[in-house]
């Protein structure tokens, strides 16, 4: 009996652990005001910070180094409609205001002693930088730069964009590890006067010397310690890199098990969610469904009267539609797995394994 119910104490335990931080926050030690922030986090990192719950909100007061009682910014600012948003684009889902915050005469956002206030956007202060891990795609086909953007678009999101230097010594050995051929690999990069495919702002270059201006888009070269070189869009044929999206559709009919398979031979697993800025996500992807409802990594044990995901975690967040989610509903002859509904509040379901739903599939 003890054995029995050291397994589910144990999985409970493990909630408040088992969320993953995608962000890697890192405090700059530098005045500045906040466009100037937000240009140095764009160069360096990925953006200035962002929050989206009390577990970031935790892992950004460690990054401080302990500075108490001064402003530090960090990516929230008010737009002119006067709603805040954060400057990578991302939804303001978890606000930490101080007593009396925001002032409505401020429009860019802080944190001081573990809490937010408003600032003006001109002064100087400290900031925060965050790093977000993202999916690449090396294609090992060579087509043209047109035609490669076209493919890119088509199965992943776009031609692979570099940010800052740092993201830049990431490509290089991701390609320099795939690329036996040592050809040039194109990026998203083109003349208009230079752009990247997928529209972003970056002004990070790397251009190798006496490249740039003779053609239209650019290349990754090996054999120059992974610096640009440009080639004509039409005529050069070479292997490229796409970036992903984390989640992905799929739209195939296929039982939970054959989802199951399918995601861990083509992508990385079933998706968990394991938070509701999980859940907002898994809500953007599942309108492109087919079926009425769409395979989870989510599984039920009698056994054990739990339902836990293929990842390894127990359910912490839960998201479930009236009557589902239940132990007298979920132990039945055939085993019972979740699905999130396509349609109305996206809420999950509980359904036979054998049904026939397209799936969730997690790129990394």
């Amino acid at each position: 009996m003890a054995q029995s119910l050291f397994f589910p104490l144990l999985l409970i335990a493990l909630c408040s652990i088992s969320e993953c931080v995608q962000r890697q926050y890192h405090f700059i030690n530098e005045n500045k005001n906040w466009t100037e922030a937000q240009r140095y986090c764009r160069e360096k990192y990925t953006d200035l910070a962002t929050v989206d719950n009390m577990n970031d909100m935790i892992q950004l007061n460690k990054s401080v180094n302990n500075v108490n009682n001064q402003n530090i910014y960090i990516g929230l600012q008010k737009t002119n409609v006067s709603k805040w948003h954060w400057s990578s684009g991302d939804l303001v889902l978890f606000l930490n205001w101080a007593s009396g915050e925001p002032n409505n005469s401020y429009n860019c956002g802080t944190i001081k002693n573990g809490q937010w206030f408003a600032e003006s956007c001109n002064n100087t202060c400290f900031f925060i930088c965050y790093n977000m891990s993202r999916g690449l795609v090396f294609v090992n086909q060579n087509m043209n730069w047109t035609v490669a953007q076209s493919y890119c678009r088509q199965n992943h999101i776009d031609l692979v964009t570099v940010r800052n230097q740092n993201e830049s010594q990431q490509l290089e050995k991701f390609i320099n590890d795939r690329n036996s051929s040592g050809s040039a690999v194109w990026i998203g990069l083109f003349r208009d006067t230079w752009q990247w495919s997928d529209q972003s702002n970056s002004s990070f270059r790397y251009w190798a010397a006496n490249f740039k201006d003779s053609s239209y888009s650019a290349a990754i070269q090996p054999n120059i310690s992974g610096q640009w070189a440009d080639y004509s869009s039409n005529y050069n044929q070479f292997p490229f890199v796409c970036h992903e999206d984390k989640l992905i559709v799929i739209q195939q009919t296929k039982s939970w098990s054959e989802a199951l398979r399918y995601c861990r031979q083509n992508h990385v697993d079933l998706v968990s969610v394991q938070s509701v800025e999980m859940q907002y996500e898994v809500m953007n992807v599942v309108k492109l469904a087919s079926t009425e409802a769409v395979w989870l990594g989510l599984r039920h044990s009698c056994a054990l009267g739990i339902w836990f995901w293929v990842s390894g975690q127990t359910v912490c967040y839960q998201y479930w539609a009236p009557g589902n989610g239940t132990s007298e509903e979920d132990c039945e002859p055939t085993v019972r797995s979740g699905a999130v509904q396509s349609g109305g509040d996206q809420t999950w379901i509980s359904r036979p394994e054998i049904d026939k739903l397209n799936f969730i599939c997690r790129n990394y």
